[in-house]
């Protein structure tokens, strides 16, 4: 859905079926914004922020948390982590468009 969404909003979009996916195409691809999950199976949103954080691709490349979870103390460890931006699920469409518009700053 989030991929559909951004993609008839006009944005070009690579998936990954989880965060080692993630980081694996962050070494070798160049992006303008990352959105990930919290939840995602052999590395969490938390982790794999940290290490795109520490990827010469990654360092400053905006990071959106979409995700179910809403409590402050998991908002603030993604903030710590490097997170941009927190959305949480279930999402609007066009509240995602916009923020990412902003985020791009379109």
């Amino acid at each position: 859905m989030i991929s559909y969404t951004l993609k008839i909003g006009g944005f070009d979009v690579t998936e990954a079926i989880d965060g080692e996916d993630g980081a694996s195409k962050l070494k070798t691809g160049t992006f303008d914004l990352i959105i990930s999950d919290l939840n995602m199976p052999k590395v969490d949103g938390i982790e794999f922020i940290k290490n795109a954080r520490n990827l010469p691709n990654g360092k400053f490349i905006p990071i959106l948390v979409l995700t179910t979870e809403s409590q402050q103390e998991r908002k603030m460890e993604g903030k710590i982590a490097g997170a941009t931006g927190w959305i949480v699920k279930p999402f609007n469409p066009d509240q995602l468009i916009n923020v990412v518009k902003k985020v791009l700053g379109c």
